[in-house]
């Protein structure tokens, strides 16, 4: 081959390799979004065709692929052959820049296991490029192709190859978060868990309990037992009197995973529910899986229990030291008589003995002041009075997207929507007079079997608690479609939005309203829409 030639072929093995790294970078964020598990990235995989082979990677796949027959039949030393190559090249070129991924909701964070899996990916990017470089140019093509074709398979290998390392360095950080912990005998741990509310409870407690107490809570969603062993490692100081654990489970052994670690004094469990059915399969599992929690506590540790959550309830019985909250009568800690508006909410806080207190927030919904109920229950059983929690309470801002209100009008309460979060939401929109509501929701995702079903109950309820619908994404809006138009929901009232950017943007079309309420209800992380 002529020099213009090997010139011509160095760039176009240069544009795969840009793709192959480009579509790298997209995988790795999808397995990043699936936890890095190799079930639930294959189930990804399964499910989205047109995103794990778009059309827009046919292009370099056909030049690819011309290339590679071309030179099965023709000598490469001819004089043409660069011209091939560049024709070849340019078509890449072209399937490389329509093929960069969009910007994503959630962006690829680099942590240093992602970055540890973009050196494996890379690597194997790097051996197929060098193979293309030394072989014939029908091997070349061959090579090139695979490596545009199989970027999926490319980073579910590597991960797979990163598997012991990645056991090595977590087991390593486990054994120094546990030291941390070990020298700390006096420090007071409450595990949080439960199917949802699990966040705005931490940090509902966190801001009661530092009205007297040296708090350190979890930050953000650090839920999972490396998570969690990171905020030790990074946070935790010897000066911290209580260490608030939030613990997430998709699995069941999760929450001993993280008691294991932790060892918590104390526990909490905010609400059961029909959330992560994909995984658990059933709500027994659930359940079982949510009390792990309450099996690891000492003998004398407290376990705070929701029970007007029926799963919580039946099993309160079955463990000592059971200290019971919530809105319905049998509630030791029990919150009555509670007044929502679009400014927040009233209500009158009932402890154990019959003292009372009367609070004001700036939250919404009923979950949230039973999540408050749970907070008041150990703040005052940790030694706060009740009247001295009125001040944090007042104070206490909303947990950014979850029933926010804004000050535009929109009640953001995107984050992570389950069917009793939906309800509660449902209804403080359907509390607002006197203005046009407006819902805009993908539904809820990872309900296994019942998510069609759940979707559509959703919609049904939805119904009377709205007046425009906006449906986001055209997978997840038939059944929430179906249970609205059951409810006799006007059709011209309803619509199907590609995606959120074009969801908001018919909202913004709507007719002008002197007052208008938009409820964003969920929105899905990039891997599900």
């Amino acid at each position: 081959m002529t020099v213009f030639g090997m010139i011509v072929k160095a760039i176009l093995i240069g544009i795969c390799g840009a793709q192959a790294v480009l579509e790298s970078l997209y995988y790795i964020h999808i397995l990043q979004l699936n936890s890095y598990r190799p079930e639930r990235y294959r189930k990804w995989m399964r499910e989205n065709d047109s995103r794990v082979m778009p059309n827009t990677r046919f292009l370099s796949a056909a030049a690819l692929a011309l290339v590679m027959l071309v030179f099965c039949w023709f000598n490469e030393a001819d004089e043409w052959v660069p011209w091939v190559l560049i024709g070849a090249s340019v078509l890449c070129l072209i399937s490389m820049l329509k093929d960069i991924p969009k910007k994503a909701k959630k962006p690829l964070v680099y942590t240093p296991r992602v970055r540890r899996l973009l050196a494996t990916t890379w690597i194997l990017v790097a051996a197929a490029l060098v193979g293309a470089w030394l072989l014939p140019l029908r091997l070349t093509a061959m090579l090139l192709l695979l490596a545009v074709l199989l970027g999926p398979i490319l980073v579910a290998l590597a991960n797979r190859i990163n598997i012991p390392l990645e056991r090595h360095i977590a087991g390593k950080y486990i054994k120094d978060a546990k030291r941390i912990l070990s020298e700390m005998p006096h420090l007071k741990i409450i595990g949080v868990t439960g199917s949802y509310g699990k966040t705005s409870t931490k940090l509902f407690l966190q801001a009661l309990l530092a009205e007297k107490y040296n708090v350190l809570a979890t930050p953000e969603s650090y839920n999972t037992p490396m998570g969690v062993v990171r905020a030790i490692r990074e946070r935790l100081r010897p000066s911290h009197e209580y260490f608030i654990c939030e613990m997430g489970a998709k699995n069941k052994g999760d929450i001993k995973e993280i008691c294991d670690i932790v060892h918590p004094h104390h526990g909490m469990i905010t609400a059961i529910g029909e959330q992560h059915l994909e995984t658990f399969k059933t709500i027994d599992t659930i359940v079982s899986t949510k009390f792990e929690l309450a099996d690891a506590l000492p003998a004398d540790g407290l376990l705070f229990l929701n029970t007007d959550n029926e799963y919580i309830a039946a099993k309160a019985e079955a463990y000592p030291h059971v200290i019971r909250y919530g809105l319905e009568d049998g509630a030791e800690y029990q919150a009555i008589d509670i007044v929502t508006d679009e400014n927040g909410s009233h209500f009158t806080m009932i402890a154990p003995g019959g003292e009372r207190c009367e609070y004001t927030t700036r939250m919404l919904g009923r979950h949230n002041i039973q999540n408050l109920a749970g907070c008041i229950a150990v703040a005052h059983r940790f030694g706060i009075s009740l009247a001295d929690l009125r001040s944090p309470v007042r104070r206490m801002k909303p947990v950014p997207h979850r029933l926010q209100l804004l000050q535009n009008g929109y009640i953001d309460d995107a984050y992570n929507s389950n069917p009793a979060g939906f309800r509660s939401a449902l209804d403080v929109l359907g509390g607002m007079s006197d203005t046009r509501r407006v819902l805009v929701t993908p539904g809820m995702v990872e309900l296994g079997d019942r998510q069609e079903a759940l979707n559509e109950e959703l919609g049904a309820y939805a119904a009377s608690r709205c007046d425009y619908a906006v449906l986001v994404g055209e997978k997840q809006a038939p059944p929430l479609q179906r249970g609205l138009l059951a409810q006799g929901f006007d059709p011209e009232h309803i619509f199907v939005a590609f995606d959120l950017h074009q969801g908001l943007s018919f909202v913004q079309s709507l007719p002008p309203v002197e007052r208008q309420v938009v409820l964003l209800e969920n929105d899905l992380p990039d891997n599900f829409i």
